[in-house]
This record gives C-alpha cells, structure tokens and sequence, in this order.
C-alpha cells in the first residue's frame, strides 16, 4: 500500500484450515462493500496443518491481505500482540477466525473510538437479545463465573472481558501491548488492565454474536490457566511491570 490504511484487521490463526479461507473472504468481502480503507493480517500461530499455505495463495490474490507467522506456537495472546504491533493502520482490531461477531459489525468499534475512546471492545453480554446461537448453558455459567472473578480480582467494570472482538486507537494498542506478559488465552483481562492503569478509555459496545461450535477452550484446562494468568497480572502489577510508557514503533 502506497499510504497506510485507515484501519488493520487482525486474526490469529492455528490449525484453522477449514475455516480461514471463509473468514478472510467474508472480511474482505466487508471491506470492499463497506468503503473501509483497510489491510488484513492473518497471524499464523506455528500451524501443523496448511493454514498457511492457504493463506499466502489469498494473499496472493487479494492485495487487501497479508501473513504473519509467529516463531514457532505461541499463543493467541502473542498472535494477537505480534499482529497489532506489526499493524499499519491508525485503528487496530482483532477478531476471532470463527467470526462470531460480524466483522462488519466493527464498524461499532470504530465509532466508538471516533468519538473518543481509545479502546472499544465487543460484548455479548450488553445486550442478550443479541446472541444469535447461544452457548450452552454450562459454557455460560463457566464463562459467566469467570467473568465476575476476573472483574473483582482486578477491578474490572465491563459486563465482558473476554470478547474477541476488539479495537484500539494505534497509540493505544502500542502502549497497552508492549506490555503485555500473557501469551495465551488469559491475555485479554491483562491489556484491559493495562489500559485503566494508563488512564485510557474504554468503551463497551454491544455486538451481535454467534456460538461456534468448534471453539477450542476448555473452561476446565484453560480456565484454571487463565486464574494463574489473573495472579501473574496482580504480581505483576505489584512489581511495577506496567508503569513504563513505552516508545512507538515505526510503520513499516
């Protein structure tokens, strides 16, 4: 690109050959019918399968499009961080490669920070109504119950921490991730935590959401995970670790 887009769309991708291609069809698909002046980042966690591969032959075709590959497996936290970093936009945004929330729909995440915020991120829980395909009830009372400690442990006033769905002004995104400490599932409490500690706005929209199926966590494994990760980011916070303002990176 000759000058650097408005907006950056990140998806972190592991394993996910059978439904990467649709995603970044459907994104691009929004771009162009939306007007965005937008680039893709797909950020190939350490496949073992042809994510990649079928990535670099879209991007081949799609000039909108471009693949990032992490060092080896390392999380959706660090692909998630390594995307935005990395991101060429004035607006950064992940999303998830289920595309449970309509990506058109981050238009919402836009506006929000149009209008001053530095942070918008997705919720499912703002407005119920919203919820296309529902969890399971015991995905929601896992998820639920994880949200509520999470929000006490580390004071944390959003009705949905976890939603990935998220958007960031370039400036907040290169305060917030760099430094980030938390590689995999429980990275996103961490940079909202970050962000309050830095005085930065959030704002929480509704979005429309549907339940994927074959969404991979666990409430067992990788919720015990993510309470060890909560006190990492207290015992963190307590060392002073996200005091600092850290500088810039350049675009490339």
């Amino acid at each position: 690109m000759s000058t650097y887009p408005n907006y950056s769309i990140i998806i972190p991708a592991y394993n996910e050959s059978a439904r990467i291609e649709r995603a970044m069809y459907e994104v691009v698909s929004c771009v162009r019918k939306c007007g965005w002046s937008a680039e893709l980042v797909v950020v190939d966690d350490g496949s073992s399968d042809d994510t990649a591969a079928r990535v670099a032959r879209f991007c081949a075709d799609h000039p909108e499009a471009r693949l990032l590959r992490n060092p080896g497996n390392r999380g959706k936290g660090y692909s998630v961080r390594n995307g935005l970093l990395h991101a060429r936009g004035n607006v950064v945004m992940f999303t998830d490669a289920d595309l449970s929330a309509p990506i058109c729909e981050a238009q919402f995440l836009f506006d929000a920070i149009r209008d001053g915020a530095d942070i918008a991120i997705g919720s499912r829980w703002l407005k119920r109504s919203r919820q296309t395909d529902r969890q399971p009830l015991y995905r929601q009372f896992f998820g639920r119950c994880f949200n509520l400690i999470t929000r006490l442990v580390m004071n944390l006033p959003y009705a949905d921490t976890q939603c990935g769905f998220k958007a960031f002004t370039r400036d907040a995104a290169q305060t917030v991730l760099q430094l980030q400490t938390i590689e995999r599932w429980g990275f996103d409490p961490e940079i909202l935590f970050i962000a309050r500690k830095h005085g930065l706005r959030v704002a929480e929209v509704p979005v429309t959401w549907g339940h994927d199926e074959r969404s991979r966590i666990s409430y067992l494994r990788d919720g015990t995970q993510m309470l060890r990760e909560i006190a990492i980011i207290r015992w963190n916070a307590m060392l002073g670790r996200y005091n600092r303002t850290p500088a810039p990176i350049a675009r490339s």
